[in-house]
């Protein structure tokens, strides 16, 4: 089982991330770990200040990715349950993107399926992101950064 959704609204990741675990009672003494990861809009890319960024996704598309993602993790890490909530829409500067979220017995797994779930997401889910610059310009974000 996982929860995967996109938002169109600001959310707070850590909220999200207590919310959760409590609706999950049955999870408690099953996990010894849980890792997650908050991306963030920077104020910043390729040199240049950012004042927004709009996430276009492909309605149903991303939704099936982001759980094959998810999915394919579990084939590799052994893992109790995964939170993947990302925004489309207009986002700000120091709004948050994207939450993942893994629930493990172990923290290698829980490090691990988290990393690996952030990648791949990075790499393989249709996002299309158009910057807007401080006097108004608009371009599309061509390619991600290698995380480093």
């Amino acid at each position: 089982m996982a929860s995967i959704e996109l938002r169109d609204a600001p959310f707070l990741p850590y909220r999200e991330l207590e919310a959760f675990q409590a609706a999950l009672p049955e999870l408690a003494g099953r996990y010894g770990a849980t890792a997650s990861f908050v991306g963030s809009l920077r104020d910043f890319n390729e040199g240049e200040a950012v004042s927004g960024m709009f996430l276009e996704h492909y309605p149903g598309m991303t939704e099936r990715r982001l759980a094959d993602i998810v999915d394919q993790a579990r084939e590799h890490w052994p893992f109790l349950e995964a939170l993947v909530i990302h925004r489309i829409g207009q986002i700000r500067p120091h709004e948050a993107i994207v939450l993942v979220a893994i629930w493990s017995a172990h923290r290698g797994a829980a490090f691990d399926a988290c990393r690996w779930i952030m990648e791949e997401l990075k790499n393989s889910a249709p996002f299309w992101k158009k910057e807007t610059l401080p006097e108004g310009e608009q371009r599309w974000v061509q390619h991600n950064t290698d995380g480093y």
